[in-house]
């Protein structure tokens, strides 16, 4: 992940990342980036700042662990983590609760939402999503785990969200990772170590650890570059990602792997250009024919266009949605 590299660069400062997800348990190594959130399943007083299950403990520390506490850094270590409690230790979330969630967080001041889950649509869901999309926040979500899923999952289906797959310890596909035509970017999904209960530590397999790795991603963008929309982080995202699999986008890597240093530094053009070209810095740049090198290669995406008029609005970003594309799924 080239992560103290990017660290040189940026860290994450004044960036709020909510995570919606089972809590977060205070841990030494997220010893100053906690803040108090909610707790919308238990309900009391405690801010959503504990976690009977692990699994929300272990995407705050992907995304905020300072290190000073021991072992964990994550990827944007000087961001804060808003903890809303929006699913049981069970994992069988309700859609309208994550909706009470994502609504919470845009009234607290989250510039990335993180959701770490997939599950079912309901119109509550759907119209918070859009109030988030309207407040420029960026939503980054997980595709899903083979075998309960077989398709990527709501909300990550939607325009407006960032879908994440995952890689295995390799560079490659990770077979746990649902692939499909919405899949955005890719991120490390198996072996992954992070915080955990007790002020102890886990190793998680999936494309929840991969959604907390971009969420930490899109945090480092929203920091260097505070007057980026939402829309252009996540195009940054995508941009600036290394290609895998058959050359462009694809249903199992979408856009690639993400590149924390050619995302923080690379020539974006904004979305807008019929076609562009994505300039890599030049720690990162690579001949040709490295585009499955997972050493830093932009792939770029065509060449220099004609700057047309962008339609549609910020839902209809991806430009690759096909008209004959499922509806989301709704699954247990």
């Amino acid at each position: 992940m080239k992560a103290t590299e990017a660290h040189a660069l940026n860290q994450g400062e004044n960036i709020i990342v909510a995570v919606l997800d089972t809590g977060v348990s205070p841990h030494p190594d997220l010893a100053g980036n906690l803040l108090k959130g909610a707790d919308l399943i238990r309900g009391g007083h405690n801010g959503g700042r504990s976690d009977s299950s692990g699994h929300g403990t272990g995407m705050a520390g992907l995304i905020a662990a300072t290190g000073r506490g021991g072992s964990t850094q994550g990827i944007a270590p000087q961001s804060k983590v808003l903890p809303v409690v929006v699913t049981p230790p069970d994992g069988r979330g309700d859609p309208d609760v994550l909706a009470e969630g994502i609504n919470f967080a845009t009234s607290h001041g989250a510039k990335v939402i993180s959701i770490s889950s997939v599950g079912g649509a309901s119109p509550k869901l759907v119209q918070a999503i859009r109030t988030a999309t309207a407040a420029d926040i960026t939503i980054v979500a997980a595709a899903g785990n083979r075998p309960e899923d077989a398709f990527v999952g709501y909300p990550a289906v939607e325009e407006s969200v960032i879908a994440v797959g995952g890689t295995d310890r390799t560079g490659n596909h990770a077979a746990i990772s649902v692939a499909g035509p919405e899949i955005d970017v890719v991120a490390p999904a198996v072996d992954i170590y992070s915080t955990g209960l007790n002020e102890g530590y886990r190793v998680g397999t999936g494309t929840s650890d991969a959604t907390a790795i971009v969420a930490g991603a899109a945090a480092l963008i929203r920091s260097k570059y505070p007057n980026l929309p939402a829309q252009e982080v996540a195009h940054r995202l995508t941009a600036t990602a290394v290609d895998k699999g058959p050359p462009g986008r694809d249903d199992q890597y979408g856009y690639g792997v993400i590149d924390l240093v050619a995302a923080l530094t690379a020539d974006v053009p904004p979305l807008g250009f019929e076609s562009s070209v994505v300039t890599p810095p030049a720690s990162t740049a690579a001949g040709p024919g490295k585009g499955d090198d997972d050493s830093g290669t932009v792939r770029g995406l065509a060449t220099l266009g004609v700057l047309v008029a962008a339609g549609g609005g910020y839902l209809f970003w991806r430009r690759r949605r096909r008209a004959d594309d499922p509806p989301p799924r709704v699954s247990r």
